[in-house]
């Protein structure tokens, strides 16, 4: 199995469901494995107080006025079920709350999220952990403790799992990325590892997948410029197809490690050695 590479949706779709298709599109086109969204129950992730702060946006001026216009509920999330199943590509969401998972419970998706937002909300990753489906688990802003406490959950309940290294800083610093902790992640915890990338750019998320990541997470996004907290962070189209093509492309050079000599290389060892 290659790179399982992840066009994050997230909440760059606004609110509008076309923009969630044309972004559907897009990773379909680029020849990702499946596209992923974030679903939240408002009133049980933020406090009424971060809800009532004034902030503008195009849909009113408090927080509650964005918050609420990016939560699809359960006829939008049939339309983009239905949508994926046509564009044969895979679709899942990260929960940010139990409600929240036990919603997405209705699609019968084939893999889970923990977003490293809430890596810490253990009584969420037992709800998770206990569907026993592929999760991914994003481990950015979390220290060793809290991850060992993350792991244990899914040993725990027998649930396949894969750590994905990530920074959560939108966008990232390229110096702040330290791509050398996909492979201390990998040793300590002895799984698959992936990479979760809010970089500015591709070079970074090349390097990833040269360090033999089994997964690669990018946000995607129509056009940077539209209104939205993760959109610098993410890819436009034609970076994103171009960066699924190079991480194809490094699979291949890879390789499996072992030294040989090529049959492809025997005329030119004899034309340039002599034998």
């Amino acid at each position: 199995m290659g790179i399982f590479i992840v066009a994050e949706i997230g909440i760059n779709h606004n609110g509008d469901v076309g923009i969630a298709k044309k972004l559907i599109d897009v990773a379909c086109l680029a020849g990702a494995d499946a596209v992923k969204f974030q679903k939240r129950t408002v009133d049980a992730v933020y406090t009424g107080e971060e809800l009532d702060k004034p902030r503008e946006s195009p849909w009113g001026a408090t927080n509650r006025a964005l918050k609420e216009r990016l939560e699809f509920g359960s006829d939008e999330y049939r339309e983009i079920d239905a949508y994926c199943k046509e564009k044969k590509i895979e679709w899942f969401a990260s929960a940010w709350d139990l409600e929240s998972q036990r919603f997405l419970r209705q699609f019968n998706l084939n893999y889970n999220k923990v977003a490293s937002a809430v890596l810490d909300k253990l009584d969420l990753l037992h709800l998770v952990a206990e569907e026993r489906k592929y999760t991914f688990v994003s481990t950015g802003m979390s220290s060793f403790d809290e991850i060992d406490a993350a792991v244990e959950v899914f040993r725990k309940h027998r649930c396949p799992f894969e750590l994905m290294h990530c920074t959560s800083t939108y966008p990232t610093d390229d110096e702040k990325v330290n791509l050398k902790a996909i492979e201390t992640l990998r040793d300590r915890y002895k799984c698959r590892v992936g990479y979760s990338g809010h970089e500015v750019g591709l070079a970074v998320s090349y390097g990833a997948a040269a360090l033999g990541i089994t997964s690669l997470e990018r946000h995607i996004t129509l056009d940077r410029a539209m209104f939205g907290s993760d959109q610098a962070a993410s890819v436009a189209p034609m970076g994103f197809m171009q960066l699924c093509g190079a991480v194809r492309k490094i699979e291949k050079a890879l390789g499996d490690g072992v030294k040989r000599v090529l049959d492809e290389e025997l005329p030119i060892r004899k034309k340039l050695r002599g034998y």
